[in-house]
């Protein structure tokens, strides 16, 4: 096998030291020096590992995505050597009874040498920020809606109904009669007059919903969920002022996925994050959908194919198709709504729901590749696909099997000339 790299280097990457191996050859097919040496992973050991590998004139270093702890020497050698490829795990099973850090190294220098492995696609520093602070506020909206739920739970225990009555706990009818209870008002009567709106309309049913066992303890618990709900608030609200100033360059492309049935403003800006904004990166469609893992994986043996599941690809991306999927199929009049529906009453709704994702990562890429917005085919297209003649004879076949007699007339085409003046 011919080596591909003449000075290559692999790290076998951990919490507090880095071992890297350096493949040497000078003349191809010559013999090959190697070279082993392990360095921390504080900053001033990471810059010497820099050094050295510049010193040897390495042109092609490979390390493996092991959780965060890439991410530091990433930063400092992308821009100090010429390919820095970050490897995925799975790609690098090594022969199983030689599991030692300096053979790991080795092992990786190997594969980068001879051109066996590919790198994971890694966005520029700014899209990698964008993608922190998107992430970031994504977890902390799943965190608010854990304390809303936690808030929920208290009210129960205290015998406190008002989520069967209010619509949300948390309007502002709501807040004002939690801070009530929490003030020490325990009076059902004096609580339901707390109500505003269209809640005043079920003051009975609300004052049946507050007559429970509320204590000092619930409203100590209560009180420091409200005031976490309310930190949660305003730095969901700073995250998201950040995010806008960070995407301000990419500001249009964010205005053309927000034109995609189920794909909202915040989701737009999520979906860029993860994939950046240069489709260049990514041949064809069917590239960027099996990176994200949203199309069937192939599995063929002996001539037959066994089906081959979605790989796992990015938990992030997934995690905001799925929530444009399940928009998207409540929408109406949609091909996305109509594929969803064609595909669930076959196959279920976890199939058609990531069928309705790849075709949203299709649409994705042609809109970013193009730079155009988003064209529906229309709720209608799988029928005007077809042809309407064998269509008529299908559905004709099943009324027949079904007792009916169906006679099929064809209605003459309607006129088409400009219409005349009477």
């Amino acid at each position: 096998m011919e080596a591909q790299v003449a000075r290559c280097a692999g790290l076998d990457v951990h919490k507090d030291e880095i071992v890297a191996c350096v493949r040497i050859t000078e003349v191809p097919g010559g013999p090959v020096d190697v070279r082993l040496h392990t360095f921390g992973a504080t900053t001033r050991e990471l810059l010497g590992l820099r050094d050295w590998l510049t010193g040897l004139g390495v042109t092609r270093v490979g390390m493996e995505s092991t959780g965060v702890y890439w991410r530091p020497v990433f930063h400092i050698l992308e821009d100090a050597i010429g390919e820095c490829w970050l490897l995925n795990a799975r790609h690098m099973r090594n022969v199983p009874g030689r599991k030692t850090d300096a053979a790991d190294a080795q092992w990786i220098a190997e594969l980068v040498e001879y051109g066996l492995v590919r790198p994971s696609f890694v966005p520029p520093q700014p899209v990698r920020e964008l993608r922190d602070l998107t992430r970031y506020r994504k977890a902390q909206i799943e965190e608010r809606t854990r304390e809303v739920q936690r808030l929920d739970k208290f009210l129960q225990d205290a015998g406190i109904k008002l989520s069967s009555v209010s619509s949300s706990i948390l309007t502002v009818s709501g807040r004002a009669i939690l801070e009530s209870m929490i003030a020490g008002t325990t009076d059902p009567e004096v609580l339901s007059e707390l109500a505003r709106g269209r809640l005043r309309s079920k003051i009975p049913a609300l004052r049946e919903a507050l007559n429970g066992f509320f204590t000092g303890h619930h409203g100590l618990i209560i009180g420091e969920i409200l005031a976490k709900l309310d930190y949660l608030d305003e730095a969901i609200d700073r995250l998201s002022t950040e995010i806008d100033r960070v995407i301000a360059p990419f500001e249009a492309k964010v205005a053309l996925l927000d034109t995609i049935p189920g794909v909202d403003r915040r989701t737009a800006q999520c979906l860029l994050a993860e994939i950046g904004p240069d489709m260049s990166v990514f041949p064809t469609a069917g590239h960027l959908a099996s990176w994200a893992g949203r199309c069937p994986g192939q599995h063929e043996s002996a001539g037959r194919s066994k089906g081959g599941k979605t790989r796992k690809g990015s938990k992030w991306l997934r995690l905001h198709l799925h929530e444009a999927a399940r928009a998207a199929s409540r929408t109406r009049g949609t091909y996305l709504s109509a594929q969803y529906k064609r595909i669930k009453a076959n196959r279920g709704s976890a199939k058609a729901r990531v069928a309705v994702e790849h075709s949203i990562l299709v649409a994705v890429w042609h809109m970013l590749s193009r730079g155009e917005p988003y064209q529906d085919l229309g709720a209608d297209y799988f029928t005007r696909r077809q042809d309407p003649d064998r269509h008529a004879q299908r559905l004709a076949a099943q009324m027949n099997s079904l007792g009916y007699d169906v006679v099929l007339t064809k209605r003459p085409a309607p006129p088409t000339g400009p219409a005349r003046a009477a």
